[in-house]
């Protein structure tokens, strides 16, 4: 996927989650508020990342992240994770302007 613009800095980054507590809201269509990038880093095992045109219909992009991989999100942009593995373990980053 792309990377995060220059001018943007780390602002937030999450707890580690595996496949037994991750927060609800990602697995459903969910966007970052305007002028937030997303990064999902994925520490072990799998998951699939699901890029969405809008709210409704289907996925424009499907992104299989394995260890050591990173997906970005850009500001307003639908999308949604799913573990594909038990020993998924990930944590996400969020970058604002400087």
């Amino acid at each position: 996927m792309s990377c995060v613009p220059k001018g943007y800095v780390k602002c937030k980054t999450t707890a580690v989650f595996g496949k037994d507590n991750i927060p609800a809201i990602y697995a459903q269509r969910h966007f970052t508020r305007s002028g937030v990038y997303e990064q999902i880093h994925v520490i072990s095992g799998e998951l699939m990342f699901y890029g969405y045109k809008n709210k409704q219909g289907e996925a424009e992009r499907e992104v299989r992240l394995k260890a050591n991989e990173t997906a970005i999100s850009h500001p307003k942009y639908w999308h949604s994770i799913v573990p594909l593995t038990d020993d998924i373990q990930f944590e996400i980053h969020f970058y604002m302007k400087a």
